[in-house]
């Protein structure tokens, strides 16, 4: 018995440090889309930014946001939605000044 709680503590402390390191990525990732937006956005120029690149990634969050919704995942929904928006910011960005 001793020995199942030691793997099942080891394991449920592996797993928050895995929880961590994936909230902390997802927003850091989110962290450096902003420059890309403020270029955009205060500078007024897309030139050189992709509209397909950044399509495709709506396109990929959206997946990723079924999913999250579909398996009642709240941190994978928040993350996503979160891109989606800044995907959204920076494709209506590039149909204005690209």
């Amino acid at each position: 018995m001793k020995e199942n709680q030691t793997r099942y503590t080891f394991l449920a402390k592996k797993e928050k440090l895995i929880d961590t390191l994936i909230y902390s990525s997802g927003f850091f990732g989110l962290a450096m889309t902003i420059p890309q937006i403020t270029k955009i956005w205060i500078g007024k120029n897309a030139s050189g930014v992709s509209a397909i690149a950044w399509l495709s990634y709506i396109l990929i969050a959206l997946v990723w946001i079924a999913y999250g919704s579909i398996h009642k995942k709240k941190p994978i929904i928040i993350t996503y939605v979160l891109w989606l928006i800044c995907y959204i910011f920076i494709l209506g960005g590039i149909a204005l000044y690209g």
